[in-house]
């Protein structure tokens, strides 16, 4: 049963200290956390750490500069593992079914191919634009989408331990122009159907998978690396439909469906507004 929160201060009527969320403009994970609590009548002190001097210190005292992450007093959470989140909430969590494995692979297959050509639609000279209220170009979150797929793979064929700077890299060296980057994206695509034809269907996908945010199967961190890659490119398709182009090719609602995808694209509470972008303003 979930328990009751003083609707104006977000302090429990038990006296518990009230739950802070500390988050940024874009970030998935972040808005999911936002979404869930929100969805279950949680209140919580809201931390913008992009706009929060103050909050941005706690969150490094607490866990670095990664997002997202719950606290209430000393006891804190990665807001990305919801079980997690939900103890520390009080919310009674509701069980969930994941996609299956093949469902999930097929699902990355079609959010690589929809990166590329909406990459393909951004103008050279507007790459380098940044994202509203996140110092982010367009051109890093193309790279950003590969990015996550590229973590997960060197997993499963590299036992490479997945560390928070692997969602922070910058665009590589060797992806200067946007025929570059899309050839990224498409180098990664094709490593993930490699592996996925080679080792996916004799891969024990119930096994621990090794990642900084918690304890979590690798049934699980496909399923994170896929719907976070989903909403990255739900964000990308919102870049070009903000540059006044109309999409090529969608996302459809049954891209989507299954997934544990936030609500809104960008932010619950910021808008996603192109003049912002124009002007280059962070």
């Amino acid at each position: 049963m979930e328990e009751m929160v003083d609707k104006t201060s977000g302090t429990k009527p038990n006296g518990l200290e009230p739950l802070k969320v500390y988050w940024q403009p874009g970030c998935t994970g972040c808005l999911r956390m936002k979404e869930f609590l929100t969805s279950h009548g949680v209140e919580f002190i809201s931390i913008n750490v992009l706009e929060d001097p103050e909050g941005c210190q706690e969150l490094v005292r607490l866990a670095g500069r990664r997002v997202p992450i719950a606290r209430r007093g000393d006891d804190w959470v990665d807001g990305q593992v919801l079980s997690d989140l939900a103890r520390i909430a009080g919310i009674s969590l509701t069980p969930w079914r994941p996609l299956s494995p093949p469902e999930l692979a097929q699902r990355v297959d079609v959010i690589l191919a929809a990166t590329q050509r909406y990459c393909a639609q951004i103008p050279e000279a507007s790459l380098d634009r940044l994202l509203p209220k996140r110092p982010r170009p367009y051109r890093q979150l193309v790279a950003h989408i590969a990015q996550i797929i590229e973590a997960f793979l060197d997993l499963v064929e590299c036992q490479k331990r997945l560390e928070h700077p692997a969602y922070e890299q910058e665009v590589p060296r060797d992806a200067t122009n946007r025929e570059q980057l899309i050839g990224f994206v498409a180098a990664i695509q094709q490593r993930f159907d490699n592996w996925w034809s080679q080792r996916g269907a004799d891969t024990d996908f119930s096994v621990p998978a090794d990642v900084y945010y918690g304890e979590q199967t690798l049934h699980e961190f496909l399923e994170r690396s896929t719907w976070h890659a989903c909403q990255h490119t739900r964000q990308l398709q919102l870049v070009v439909e903000n540059l006044g182009l109309v999409p090529n090719g969608p996302l459809t609602p049954g891209n989507l469906a299954g997934l544990p995808l936030p609500s809104h694209v960008w932010d619950d509470e910021l808008a996603f507004s192109t003049s912002e972008t124009e002007a280059g303003v962070v």
